[in-house]
């Protein structure tokens, strides 16, 4: 995001936020008070798998004052320097107190150290809304779960919809990112099951299950798609206690897998290039594109292969681009994904590689042909 526009302070107190916060904040909305400066924005921040909007308010007229913090419409009751309790809320209060009395606008850190203790007190706040909701299975789950670290919680009461209570609940006790040699990713990777429970009145031990699914940040999936992964069944009477032992072992699994597919697809990099020559362009990190260069007498083209994380399960899929042919939008002529070509896992990555390049050397005689038949002529110039 582009701080241009924002008095220096405040555009230094907004960097630091987005550079060290733990979680992935976006910025949107920024705007003017009127005093000819930006100096307010909205903040989107992950919060329970989804994202709570709260704007921020300088005055760039007065930059000695801390900016005022406006949440959402939803939380009307969340008045975190009001609000007392149990569960360390009276520290966090006091914290938040701290900070705004000893601001200081040339403090670059002070910002984000406000934000963390708003979010740290929101959790609270939404944990103890979720502890007062009348359901005996919920306070049982509740009350079974919290032991576990970084479990966040929401209760939603949406006029049209029927109250729910949602978790996020952090799973594996593993960095993933120092499983990944020269991991790029700047905030810790983590995989977390939702679990939504409708807001009942009455306990039965053989309540319908919660709808559950599996998310996880969205950079991990150029090593690991949640979305392959088939969730344990939930048997009647479970809770999420007895629940969550299978799936994080099944996980621990097939994030293990994950990590070690990568130096096979490494090593199907590496047996294309006595085939296709040294490539161009190649992801080091999780090995899943490669871009090599070809020719057909004086055709010149690129291939592309996309390799899936499912590889050698699934077959890369190939891609040819033109150097020689441009579409009327001025872009090069591409061909669409190919994957209809033989294959099978078990062959060894020299194998792959051979029947790989059988296939594109016919193939790109049609690509060619395709060009060449989709080119504009020039048109005649009319005779006067």
């Amino acid at each position: 995001m582009s701080s241009d526009g924002f008095p220096p302070f405040i555009s230094a107190q907004l960097r630091y936020l987005l550079d060290h916060f733990p979680h992935k904040i976006r910025v949107e909305q920024v705007r003017s008070g009127g005093s000819g400066g930006l100096d307010r924005f909205t903040l989107l921040i992950p919060y329970c798998l989804d994202y709570i909007k709260w704007d921020v308010i300088y005055n760039a007229e007065y930059p000695f004052a801390p900016p005022d913090i406006v949440f959402g419409p939803e939380d009307d009751d969340f008045h975190p320097l009001l609000m007392t309790g149990s569960e360390g809320e009276g520290n966090l209060n006091s914290g938040s107190r701290n900070i705004l009395s000893d601001w200081n606008n040339k403090d670059p850190t002070k910002l984000q150290a406000l934000i963390q203790e708003l979010r740290d007190q929101y959790m609270f706040y939404q944990r103890r809304r979720a502890g007062e909701v009348d359901d005996d299975r919920l306070k049982f789950e509740i009350s079974t779960i919290l032991p576990r670290e970084g479990i966040e919680m929401h209760i939603s009461s949406v006029a049209e919809k029927a109250e729910e209570v949602k978790f996020a609940v952090p799973l594996m006790d593993m960095n993933i990112n120092k499983m990944v040699h020269a991991c790029p990713w700047r905030h810790p990777q983590k995989i977390y099951l939702q679990v939504i429970y409708p807001v009942g009145r009455k306990y039965a031990s053989t309540a319908s299950a919660p709808r559950l699914k599996l998310m996880s940040t969205p950079e991990l999936r150029a090593l690991f798609s949640v979305d392959d992964v088939k969730l344990p069944s939930w048997l009647d009477g479970m809770c999420m206690a007895e629940y969550l032992p299978n799936l994080e072992e099944s996980l621990e699994k097939q994030v293990r897998e994950a990590v070690s597919l990568i130096d096979i697809r490494r090593r199907f990099i590496e047996a294309l290039v006595p085939f296709f020559g040294r490539p161009l362009e190649a992801d080091p990190v999780f090995c899943g594109k490669a871009t090599f260069l070809a020719s057909s007498g004086s055709f010149v083209f690129l291939v592309h292969f996309l390799i899936s994380t499912q590889f050698p399960k699934q077959q890369p899929a190939l891609m040819l681009q033109s150097l020689l042919h441009i579409s009327p939008q001025g872009v090069p002529k591409k061909s669409p994904l190919l994957k209809d070509y033989p294959w099978s896992p078990r062959w060894e990555a020299s194998q792959m590689a051979e029947r790989i390049l059988d296939f594109a050397a016919d193939e790109c005689l049609n690509f060619k042909r395709f060009c060449s038949d989709s080119q504009p002529q020039p048109q005649p110039q009319s005779q006067h």
